[in-house]
């Protein structure tokens, strides 16, 4: 048995009688996660649902963990502050995690600007193939197509720490996959996706 340190030191590890290879073993798929990461507007939630489409019409078992949806749930409870979206991206890796546990394919949406917190997000993904996907798209571009309306309230004064306009958005230096959402087509975008799967 494993005991956690931290908080929760007396929390033990429990193993169960189904294994997470049982589990997975009759899906004919392998689970991993899909860290999509980018400012927002790049396209990373439009993508994530064609994705889910086409990986579902193949009868792959997926889900995708958007950063709005788990605002507005299981992280509600955080603001933007830096130590807030620590913790964002540490419980989106945690449920990421027991979604892989159990077959799925995970898409993460989550614009996740810091590259030590990914990195952590992969640390917390183990075992589990972790695909960093970086949807690389000017913030001219991302600004222009603004589909929230947030840039111009970040513009305007009214949102604060707003990723790329009041709090810095690091790109990834090696992510598994670039895609220069500027430019590539949703549709070119998940084909490049899917060939990385």
């Amino acid at each position: 048995m494993q005991t956690l340190a931290g908080p929760s030191m007396n929390a033990v590890w429990q193993e169960f009688d189904v294994s997470t290879a049982s589990r997975i073993g009759g899906l004919h798929q392998r689970p991993c996660i899909l860290w999509f990461t980018g400012l927002s507007g790049a396209g990373k939630t439009t993508t994530a649902n064609l994705l889910e489409g086409r990986l579902r019409g193949d009868g792959r078992r997926t889900v995708i963990l958007d950063g709005d949806i788990l605002r507005q749930g299981l992280n509600r409870d955080l603001g933007f502050t830096d130590a807030d979206r620590v913790e964002n991206m540490r419980r989106t890796a945690e449920v990421a995690r027991l979604f892989a546990d159990t077959g799925h394919v995970v898409i993460v949406a989550l614009i996740s600007p810091f590259r030590k917190e990914r990195a952590m997000a992969r640390e917390i993904a183990g075992s589990v193939p972790f695909y960093e996907v970086y949807f690389d798209a000017p913030l001219a571009t991302c600004e222009e197509r603004d589909p929230k309306g947030l840039y111009r309230r970040a513009r305007c004064g009214e949102i604060a720490n707003f990723t790329g306009i009041g709090s810095v958005y690091e790109p990834p230096f090696a992510p598994e996959l670039r895609v220069d959402s500027g430019s590539l087509s949703v549709d070119d975008a998940v084909g490049r996706i899917i060939a990385l799967l």
